[in-house]
Order: structure tokens, then C-alpha cells, then sequence
């Protein structure tokens, strides 16, 4: 039942597959904007282009990380670094026609026009998805999240879930374990228990999971976490890397 908060590859695969989407879209359009006719992946030059530029993108994605920190990114941020990632991709394609001799026979206004198409409609894509999330993460979903922390990085750790709410769940309340806080709030979001009463608290309300922050001067409520495995409720801990925490650098 223990789990840790996942930072691996999985995190943005959604903005991998709309990015690998988008690529195939601006393909084709640049296709038919051209003045081609039918289906491009008909011949062999066009279809082995579709595949290797879908290549050089997941590799352009995973090896320079272009998609890190994607859904804090700025407007102006995500249109410099989209630019950039199209630009990696379109000269990577191009080495790829020089190298195979393709060059002469593919054309150059199908290709121009496909990285326009690209960056426009992936930086649009990302934006729009990026605003879906976002308000998904104000509106929560479907899985009840009790935060349990300590009064001297609770507002730090209020901050973060509440911004960082990626995985969308409806945030219930702060437990505040190591005084009595119960009745206050925190950046809108009310201090709900205390070290005694959480346990309860869970009961009461159906709680599904539950995140674990801890300042390092507080002892390790074993038998907290204990009593939270025992009622079947999802526990993560060890986020404080993930998290801003006073005096932490």
C-alpha cells in the first residue's frame, strides 16, 4: 500500500502522444497544402518520412527532456522551447534526406511546410491541453486526497500539492499532526484533524489516499501510517524532494 510519488517517464506521456499527433497531422497537411493528391503513406518516400520524423521526435522528447516541466511553463516559455524542439526535429530530418540521398527527391515545400504546421498546431495543442489540466486541477477529481503534514511546512506543503495537482484529486483536508490546529484553514483548505483524530477523520469520510509530508524535526509516526495501511488507504511519503520545504535547499 506504500507507494512514492512517480517522476518517471510516465509522468507526461500524455504531451508525448498529442506532440507525436501533431507531427502526423502537420504532415499531412503540408501533404495536401502542396498540391498532392490521395494518401501520402502510398509511397514509399513519404510513408518511410511519416515514420522516421516520428522517430526523431520521441528521441528529441526523451533525450533533451523538451517536455520537462511542461505544464509549469509560461506562455512565452512554451513557445521559445517549442520552436527550439521543432527546430531539433526538422534538422535531424533533414540530415536524415541528405544522408539516405533523399534530398533532391523529397519535396522541399512539403517539408517547410510541415514544420510550420508542426510548431503552430503543437504549441496551440500543448496550451490547450495544458488549460484542460489546470482546471481539472482547481476542480478535482474523483479521488479524495488528505494531506498530513506539520505546522512549520504545512503552508509549504499546502502550496505545492494544490498547485502541483497533477493527478487531479479532490483535496479533503490538511491534518496537522504535531499540534492542534483543527478549525483553521491553510491557502483555502481546512486543517480538518489532528495526530489523534486523523485516523477517524479517514473513516468518516472516505478518504482513498493520502500524502505524507513531514518536517525532519518530527519523529516518524509509525503507527499512524500503520493504522492508515490497516484501513486500506493508499499512503505516499517520502515527497519532500518534491517539495519546497522551509530551511530545505
Amino acid at each position: 500500500m506504500y507507494e512514492r510519488r512517480s517522476e518517471g517517464w510516465l509522468k507526461h506521456i500524455d504531451f508525448y502522444l498529442l506532440d507525436l499527433f501533431c507531427l502526423q497531422i502537420a504532415f499531412l497537411l503540408a501533404y495536401t497544402a502542396s498540391g498532392h493528391r490521395g494518401v501520402p503513406y502510398v509511397s514509399f518516400l513519404y510513408r518511410n518520412m511519416a515514420i522516421v520524423m516520428e522517430i526523431i521526435d520521441i528521441i528529441v522528447i526523451f533525450g533533451l527532456e523538451t517536455m520537462k516541466g511542461v505544464l509549469k511553463r509560461g506562455r512565452k516559455k512554451e513557445l521559445a522551447i517549442t520552436i527550439e524542439h521543432v527546430i531539433l526535429v526538422g534538422s535531424a530530418g533533414i540530415i536524415y534526406l541528405f544522408l539516405l540521398q533523399y534530398a533532391t527527391s523529397y519535396s522541399r515545400l512539403d517539408f517547410i511546410l510541415m514544420m510550420l504546421f508542426y510548431a503552430a498546431i503543437t504549441y496551440i495543442v500543448r496550451e490547450a491541453w495544458k488549460y484542460f489540466l489546470r482546471r481539472k486541477m482547481v476542480e478535482g477529481g474523483d479521488r479524495s486526497l488528505l494531506i498530513v503534514t506539520t505546522s512549520d511546512v504545512a503552508e509549504a506543503v499546502v502550496h505545492t500539492v494544490t498547485t502541483r495537482n497533477y493527478a487531479q484529486y479532490t483535496i479533503s483536508g490538511v491534518a496537522v499532526i504535531d499540534r492542534p490546529m483543527t478549525g483553521e484553514e491553510i491557502e483555502g483548505i481546512p486543517i480538518v484533524a489532528d495526530f489523534d483524530s486523523a485516523p477517524m477523520y479517514i473513516c468518516q469520510e472516505w478518504i482513498d489516499e493520502v500524502f505524507l509530508i513531514l518536517s525532519e524535526d518530527v519523529p516518524y509516526p509509525h503507527d499512524l501510517i500503520d493504522t492508515f495501511v490497516e484501513m486500506g488507504v493508499t499512503v505516499h511519503q517520502n515527497l519532500a524532494k518534491v517539495i519546497d520545504l522551509p530551511g530545505k535547499k
